[in-house]
């Protein structure tokens, strides 16, 4: 377990609910969106204070996991009035005590922008997703407009000390780690991206049109 990371998250829950406010006034048709594709038994990598819940549909049964034992313990609260089972748990992403292969679906809400070895937590979802699971995320990363990448590559030495980088591939992160990509939105600007992937060895899935799914 990494100590560091997880005294940094811990002090972030006192406030945390406070900043996500706004983000799901911006944000929230995406998330609905994106949470209404899961299926069968779906992992929530860091539930944080249990915010997200209210965004997946009913009767699921979803383990959520955070570094932060202040973030699960506030995530209780929440988990009571999902209608559905909510497990919680506190677990590093880069080390997760899970066996192979035991979730139809991985979701990631700005996560891998403050996971420490972002490819090392990636390999592990990888490693706990079914073959045919598939990893629903989404994501900050860094702009790839030149004067706001610039901008984010000199923030985040500050960012990281509070709270999440700002500066991360994660696309290419995730195909780094044994995904394939399936479906890749911009959610606002281009520095929240929405991010569909799959084990790069399942097979592609065409609709009528053609279009891979």
């Amino acid at each position: 377990m990494d100590s560091a990371t997880q005294r940094k998250w811990d002090e972030a829950s006192r406030t945390y609910d406070f900043f996500t406010f706004g983000e799901d006034r911006r944000l929230g048709q995406h998330k609905q969106r994106l949470f209404s594709k899961a299926r069968g038994e779906t992992l929530l990598v860091a539930a944080g204070t249990g915010n997200d819940f209210k965004f997946f549909p009913p009767g699921m049964h979803i383990t959520g996991i955070d570094i932060s034992p202040q973030m699960i313990e506030r995530a209780r609260r929440k988990a009571a009035s999902y209608s559905g089972r909510i497990d919680l748990a506190v677990k590093d992403a880069c080390n997760l005590d899970i066996p192979d292969s035991s979730f139809d679906t991985i979701v990631t809400v700005f996560t891998f922008c403050s996971v420490p070895r972002p490819i090392v937590g990636l390999k592990e979802l990888h490693r706990v997703l079914k073959p045919d699971g598939q990893l629903l995320m989404m994501e900050h990363v860094r702009s790839a407009f030149g004067p706001l990448g610039v901008m984010m590559d000199l923030l985040t030495p500050l960012s990281r000390r509070l709270g999440p980088e700002l500066n991360r591939d994660t696309i290419g992160n995730v195909q780094k780690a044994g995904f394939r990509l399936r479906r890749v939105e911009n959610a606002y600007l281009d520095v929240v991206k929405i991010i569909e992937a799959v084990h790069a060895t399942a097979p592609e899935v065409k609709n009528e049109a053609g279009v891979i799914s």
